[in-house]
């Protein structure tokens, strides 16, 4: 039987926990890049071109994550880890951030090259020049990519499955693709597998792969962005849509606990602010402009919902018996890569590789990436932003690094902690 849970279960109170709520280390801690006037007079260094393949560049990305892949994984849990002494399952809930190709299988929307150019060179559903961020962490446990959920043809669910959908959020709950309907797509999923073997029949994943996979959470972002576009009161996000998001993602949690899950991992989201998208609408004055170029009103908001988000994850650990729930602090993180971007050989934080309109953000709402007229930058391994709202492969590589070693995540477990026996 799959049980149901409802969003009325709100017996966690969503809230502030003693190691949730630190100042933003995004705020206090980091070195800030140079400053916004300085950015933006930067010299033009992207050379455009429509397609431009920048083969140079996807040599350059491969050896970078690979190097960032081999040091967060002897940073994180010591050079002498062994490898998964179990078969790695992974299922993965989400947005674009995350869809390795659930949108173009449920929607038949094509991304052409230059999408996919970094890495597999084709298209492949992904909203990237090359890897996401969950390819690399699936790379790390020497697995295969995670399939769509819904791709019919050449899926191999061996690893397990992957429901995130671009554009998809928490609420209305039961649009497709919200994050319940995602849920309710692994329930079919898991049921139809146990089902099949019930029967004498071969199923991808046997009931032991479901106890042991690892459900890997990252949603929030496309709510959080829609939520302050509507011109709320910066209050009323704070203290009413943001509550009401973390309770879906917790509804979730507990849903795939109740239905045998027990290890998790939970992304919160990133610095919003420094999103070219965002950057690039009109604002009376520079104001909300911090030292590296971010807008602060919507990086606050960010660090408010991973607050809440962190809150819900400790107390959920502690209600659930058997449960692991490892939250990881993206915001610090994909902050810390726009502050620092020279250091980890970036030249543009805040200018997207595939938009239209030059610097300083090269993002226009009315032509994006593979719009009539947008233009290519030759190498995107120099840039943070792919498309305005996504992140390069160089960035996802180095994003997917810090992750795996385990300093941005509460417990401060490796990635593969679950596929150990």
């Amino acid at each position: 039987m799959m049980y149901q849970l409802g969003p009325w279960l709100n017996s966690v109170r969503v809230g502030a926990s003693s190691h949730c709520r630190a100042p933003p280390a995004w705020l206090q801690f980091l070195t800030p890049a140079p400053s916004h006037s300085t950015a933006i007079n930067r010299r033009a260094s992207a050379i455009y071109h429509p397609l431009g393949l920048d083969m140079a560049a996807s040599a350059l990305s491969a050896a970078l994550a690979a190097t960032l892949l081999l040091a967060a994984s002897t940073a994180g849990s010591g050079a002498d880890e062994a490898p998964c002494t179990r078969r790695p399952v992974v299922f993965a809930f989400g947005d674009s951030n995350t869809d390795t190709g659930g949108a173009a299988a449920a929607l038949g929307n094509y991304f052409p090259l230059p999408e996919g150019r970094a890495h597999f060179r084709r298209s492949t559903g992904r909203l990237c020049d090359g890897r996401l961020v969950i390819d690399y962490l699936c790379e790390s446990l020497n697995m295969s990519y995670l399939s769509p959920y819904l791709e019919a043809l050449g899926s191999d669910f061996s690893n397990g499955a992957n429901f995130a959908i671009s554009g998809s959020t928490t609420m209305p709950r039961d649009r497709p693709f919200a994050l319940h309907v995602q849920v309710q797509q692994f329930l079919h999923f898991k049921q139809r597998s146990l089902d099949l073997i019930t029967h004498g029949e071969n199923a991808p994943v046997d009931a032991a792969g479901f106890r042991n996979a690892l459900y890997v959470i990252d949603i929030g972002q496309n709510d959080l962005s829609a939520a302050f576009s509507s011109r709320l009161h910066y209050d009323d996000v704070i203290r009413k849509r943001i509550p009401a998001m973390i309770s879906e993602i917790k509804d979730a949690i507990m849903t795939l606990y109740y239905n045998g899950a027990k290890n998790f991992w939970v992304h919160g989201t990133g610095p919003l602010g420094c999103l070219p998208q965002k950057l690039a609408e009109a604002r009376a004055d520079d104001g909300d402009l911090d030292d590296s170029g971010c807008l602060r009103t919507l990086n606050n908001g960010s660090d408010e919902f991973n607050s809440q988000l962190c809150s819900v994850c400790d107390r959920l650990t502690t209600q659930l018996k058997g449960a692991t729930i490892v939250y990881t602090d993206l915001l610090s993180i994909k902050y810390d890569l726009v502050a620092n971007h020279s250091g980890y050989g970036f030249e543009e934080p805040l200018m997207a590789c595939c938009g239209h309109g030059g610097p300083p953000y090269n993002y226009d709402l009315n032509v994006s990436c593979l719009g009539p007229g947008y233009r290519v930058c030759e190498d995107g391994s120099k840039y943070l932003s792919w498309d305005g709202v996504h992140y390069t492969d160089a960035a996802n590589a180095v994003v997917a690094a810090k992750i795996m070693s385990a300093e941005y995540s509460t417990p401060k477990l490796p990635f593969s902690y679950f596929c150990k026996a």
